[in-house]
């Protein structure tokens, strides 16, 4: 059965690179067709979805998020990481992530569900001076 572990600074000062990384057990993060994803709940609002890095390798960003976000892997230790630049106390969030079959990732990406995939149990990060 498949685990993944967020880990990260839980404050980070506005202007400054949020960065998580994903630490997963129990399956390979290049094993076919899983998409890695990352997504975020901000206080009192929905979840969004933020980016995948897939099992080839290849990734996509939300459009809202792209030029601010990048998402990276190391197959070594089967680990994936967020790095979210220039962050605001709107990126204030619960960052989850999560492991997405391809039969699945269209929905996550439009409409995030946490009865879809294998999740992280989630890390909080604040976005505060």
């Amino acid at each position: 059965q498949v685990q993944l572990q967020e880990s990260g600074p839980g404050l980070v000062k506005p202007s400054q690179t949020l960065s998580l990384t994903c630490t997963v057990s129990g399956g390979s993060i290049t094993t076919k067709y899983y998409y890695w994803s990352w997504i975020r709940q901000p206080p009192g609002k929905g979840l969004e979805w933020i980016g995948y890095v897939a099992y080839t390798g290849s990734t996509h960003y939300s459009p809202s998020l792209k030029s601010r976000t990048s998402i990276s892997r190391d197959t070594s230790k089967n680990q994936f990481t967020l790095q979210l630049s220039s962050v605001t106390p709107e990126d204030t969030a619960v960052y989850y992530c999560a492991r997405v079959s391809e039969s699945a990732i269209a929905t996550m990406i439009s409409r995030p569900r946490r009865d879809f995939g294998s999740w992280g149990q989630g890390t909080q990060v604040t976005v505060s001076s």
